[in-house]
């Protein structure tokens, strides 16, 4: 959390607050501006207390956080830029979480490519119990990024399997494919979701 923040100028001065007879007792004077060199940067925190808690404008301590609040975990070494759009949009993805639209979103917004991705279920519904379930007997998820989106980002491995992880259900296998910026295929790995 945040500390002390010397020489920051009061807001309100206190000696403004006194009646004018006090006004010239010398150790009142001092007194008070020792107060004030202490209230100073909690009266500005608590006036600009909307811009410290709204993403686009949080000093880098508070954003951090706010991340918290929203329970993102923004990756350290991503831009500032990068880490304020992931608070931002936190709650609204959370709602998307688990379904390809917000694995889609979550991988645009590490990567700033679009990703492909193919699944292998499915959706049913039936009036008799036992029926057969749709798609593969294990769900899974085909993700394909490709390099070479952002000038001086490239994939990291780790980083988007750890991602994926937490982004599909829970029994969700996914396989992970980085393709080069060309278009050929340099094959995957099939990672995560689960035992078989």
């Amino acid at each position: 959390m945040r500390g002390g923040v010397l020489g920051v100028p009061t807001p309100h001065p206190l000696i403004d607050r006194l009646p004018a007879v006090y006004l010239e007792q010398d150790f009142l004077r001092r007194f008070l501006a020792a107060l004030d060199d202490v209230l100073a940067p909690v009266l500005l925190s608590i006036d600009n207390l909307p811009a410290h808690l709204d993403p686009r404008t949080a000093p880098d301590d508070f954003l951090d956080w706010l991340a918290q609040w929203v329970a993102v975990e923004p990756h350290e070494d991503s831009p500032s830029e990068l880490r304020r759009a992931a608070v931002r949009g936190a709650v609204a993805r959370h709602a998307r979480r688990g379904t390809v639209s917000g694995l889609a979103q979550a991988l645009r917004l590490e990567t700033g490519t679009e990703p492909e991705i193919t699944e292998s279920g499915g959706t049913v519904w039936s009036t008799r119990p036992h029926s057969p379930l749709p798609g593969r007997e294990r769900p899974w998820v085909t993700v394909r990024v490709r390099a070479g989106g952002a000038p001086g980002r490239r994939p990291d491995r780790v980083r988007l399997e750890e991602l994926i992880g937490t982004e599909v259900p829970a029994h969700v296998g996914f396989t992970l494919e980085l393709l080069p910026p060309g278009g050929e295929d340099t094959g995957g790995e099939d990672t995560g979701g689960g035992a078989e």
